[in-house]
């Protein structure tokens, strides 16, 4: 069905031929034809369209399939049968791993930094494969990710774009204290700099991500499903310490995510400013209200149930006994807040926590959404446009119009219909570069 009437070496040459002017200067021209255009998420798609492409970004779309001959030594990619979309947007993921419970946590001591280098690199192709241009990684491993997110960048490795955290920060025996289940002889020998207690433990935690080159800050401010401890899933850190890490990252101007499951700590998160609340397993009333008041963003994570579910059907003992009860009870509860959260007009930002549930099938996040009180739109809106505002990168990506870059994905059926059409991405291209083209 598709394929490039004019190649990219040919444009090369008649570029190089023409009259050394600014417009000539500029790289050829691909034009994406697209058989319906959903170009503005929220917003009725169009019909036959061209998105007009140059130098990785979108120079202009016009109406119709626009022929070659308009523009000279032009590239065509003809996705006149299939529906064509801005690129997606995953708020949360982890690209290091997608290992959970006993096998994720002995892989932090059997495997060496370079091996997990290596994997997050293959996750983050599976990732771009899927669809999803654009990811916010909440939690590095030793500059792993952030690492990545250079190479990505620069398009040296196939992978989204990537807006990391550094390491996540937690109060010591919080939710991101890796010395959590080792025994007395290896606590301190396990880096923890990333734990904090009390206020100015909290500020200097924030400032050492912030000299790491992050471009977001993760903190916990309850406890984690997955924490090796039986501390429940309710509050783990004092008001001023929370408003000391908050406070301290907005300072530098950068976001603050906060992972929180309980409402005590997701309220006193969205108190105090937060920028997201990822999981919010648990809302009350209150809740409801910070989150208009605010204008923070809800980020479900509800994909977290199918890594439990899979892991679990493989071997009942894939989790310790204190992980256990709060893995089933996370599995009982999930969308509950979502199924709250819709009709009262939260803001709601698509993520799925990729690493506990499986890099590359990010799309199952979709049904999920929808079957929790999203629709198709809605939720394609979470992924696209909410998730660009969220990440402050709504004037590059997140909708395809001139200026922005060329993140363009394209699938065969209508994801306004039967959204689950996008856990099979047939076309990517991000910044102008095709990286999956199905016949």
């Amino acid at each position: 069905m598709h394929r490039l009437t004019a190649s990219a070496g040919v444009a090369a040459v008649l570029v190089l031929a023409a009259p050394v002017t600014a417009q000539a200067q500029a790289g050829p021209v691909t034009l994406v034809q697209a058989g319906r255009l959903l170009d503005r998420p929220g917003q009725a798609p169009r019909g036959p369209s061209t998105v007009v492409v140059r130098d990785g970004r979108i120079v202009e779309i016009r109406d119709g399939f626009v022929d070659a001959a308009a523009f000279p030594g032009a590239t065509v990619i003809d996705q006149r049968e299939r529906f064509v979309m801005p690129g997606l947007i995953d708020s949360h993921v982890h690209l290091v791993s997608d290992l959970g419970g006993q096998a994720g946590f002995l892989s932090g001591v059997t495997e060496n930094l370079p091996t997990h280098a290596y994997r997050a690199a293959e996750n983050a192709q599976k990732t771009l494969m899927a669809g999803f241009t654009t990811v916010r990684n909440l939690g590095d491993e030793g500059g792993v990710t952030l690492a990545l997110a250079d190479e990505t960048a620069a398009h040296r490795l196939p992978g989204p774009r990537i807006i990391d955290s550094g390491n996540s920060i937690s109060t010591t025996s919080g939710h991101m204290d890796g010395r959590l289940g080792f025994n007395d002889d290896f606590r301190e020998t396990i880096p923890h700099d990333n734990v904090c207690n009390g206020v100015e433990s909290c500020r200097e935690a924030v400032r050492l991500q912030v000299g790491r080159g992050v471009r977001v800050i993760k903190i916990a401010t309850t406890g984690g499903v997955n924490s090796r401890i039986g501390a429940g899933l309710g509050a783990q850190m004092f008001e001023d310490e929370a408003q000391a890490l908050i406070e301290t990252a907005h300072l530098y101007g950068l976001k603050v995510a906060v992972h929180a499951h309980g409402a005590d700590g997701v309220n006193m998160a969205l108190r105090l400013g937060a920028d997201s609340i990822e999981h919010g397993t648990i809302f009350d009333d209150e809740t409801l209200r910070l989150f208009r008041q605010s204008g923070a963003y809800y980020v479900p994570t509800l994909s977290t149930v199918n890594g439990y579910l899979e892991r679990l059907a493989a071997d009942p003992n894939a989790y310790p006994p204190e992980v256990m009860p709060k893995i089933q009870w996370r599995i009982s509860i999930t969308g509950q807040s979502l199924r709250r959260a819709v009709p009262a007009g939260v803001r709601i930002a698509f993520g799925t926590d990729a690493g506990v549930s499986k890099h590359g099938r990010n799309a199952d996040e979709f049904a999920l959404m929808v079957a929790n009180g999203m629709t198709p739109m809605t939720a394609i809106e979470a992924a696209t446009v909410n998730a660009a505002d969220l990440l402050g990168l709504s004037a590059e990506i997140g909708t395809l119009e001139a200026g922005k870059r060329a993140d363009i994905i394209a699938v065969d059926g209508d994801p306004l219909t039967d959204v689950s059409v996008l856990t099979s991405m047939d076309f990517v291209m991000r910044d102008g570069r095709v990286y999956r083209d199905e016949e």
